[in-house]
């Protein structure tokens, strides 16, 4: 009975999570639709490319007919929505292909970048806390607290400039962007590997600092609760002490990290992707939003919105699995 209680809530949290979700969607795209079309951009001059300069205004007119961007913005954002229930995103003009086929292109590039950086970026900040946790006020503490400082105020895209300048140009050692070798025409598991390091690292680092100050703080108040103190005097090992006590109730405070930073992952991996030629969905993000590609731009902010609502979730179930005196009744 026990083992089935959590489950249920969970699966209980998940249906109200979805339930909620459907409004904010709606008026993430119908906010989407507003602003493209408020926007100083012209859709069909981008969507006719240098022609466009030299055509008439009749040419323009009619091309303006044809891609429906003479209507109403509601009614195009209508328009596009009861598609999209069919599962119908429609077709991309500034790719000039579907939109279902330039999102299924790119976002398995793109996750596998973000889910990457978010292992690195907990790992390290998970063992980094610990040891800084461990001793607060020592050379290791000072040391990376500082850096993770300092790191918390760099730009993703600043770090990525400067990885490139060091790993790649310097030292030679890793490549400077892209999927595979230039002189390679075959994408191969080893090669994007090798390209993926970088871009990765540089990701992971940027949202290092967050995991690594929660970890920090909650070992070492942890430490100080009378559960671990007498874990001590029992005489455990100061490794049992640290790993079976102190650092699962150092952990709590972190879960809360997973859903409140997908956003900041979105974002970095935007501007990783756009530094180191990653083939993601970053270049599809801006050519939509310079283009004013209402079908694209609306897939594509949806898409960010139920990864952002998917990571709240998630922070929150896991927060819940971890103490069962939060529950699942959010």
């Amino acid at each position: 009975m026990s083992r089935r209680l959590p489950w249920a809530a969970m699966a209980r949290m998940t249906g109200r999570r979805a339930l909620a979700a459907v409004p904010v969607l709606l008026a993430v795209t119908l906010a989407v639709f507003a602003v493209a079309a408020a926007s100083p951009f012209d859709p069909v001059r981008a969507y006719a490319g240098a022609a466009g300069l030299t055509a008439s205004q009749e040419n323009l007119d009619q091309l303006r007919a044809n891609l429906g961007t003479d209507r109403p913005w509601l009614t195009q954002w209508w328009d596009w929505l009861s598609h999209a229930v069919r599962l119908d995103l429609g077709d991309s003009g500034v790719m000039r292909q579907p939109v279902a086929d330039v999102i299924a292109e790119r976002i398995g590039w793109s996750v596998l970048l973000a889910a990457t950086a978010f292992l690195v970026a907990v790992t390290l900040g998970t063992a980094l806390g610990v040891l800084a946790g461990r001793r607060r006020g020592g050379l290791v503490d000072r040391a990376v607290s500082s850096a993770a400082y300092t790191l918390e105020a760099a730009p993703a895209f600043w770090l990525g400039l400067l990885a490139i300048w060091f790993f790649s140009l310097t030292l030679g050692a890793l490549p400077v962007g892209g999927l595979t070798d230039t002189a390679s025409d075959t994408v191969t598991a080893g090669q994007v590997a090798h390209h993926l390091v970088l871009p990765a690292l540089v990701l992971g680092v940027s949202q290092l600092p967050w995991f690594f100050l929660y970890v920090r703080q909650g070992v070492a108040d942890a430490l100080e609760e009378d559960p671990v103190r007498g874990a001590r005097a029992r005489g455990l090992a100061e490794r049992t002490v640290l790993t079976g006590h102190a650092l699962r109730s150092g952990m709590l405070p972190m879960l809360t990290l997973v859903g409140s930073r997908v956003p900041e992952l979105i974002t970095g991996a935007l501007l990783v992707e756009s530094v180191f030629s990653w083939p993601g969905i970053a270049a599809a993000t801006v050519q939509a939003a310079v283009s004013v590609d209402f079908p694209l731009l609306a897939a594509l902010t949806v898409l960010a919105t139920a990864a952002v609502l998917l990571g709240n979730l998630l922070s929150d179930l896991l927060y819940g699995l971890a103490d069962p005196r939060v529950g699942f009744d959010g």
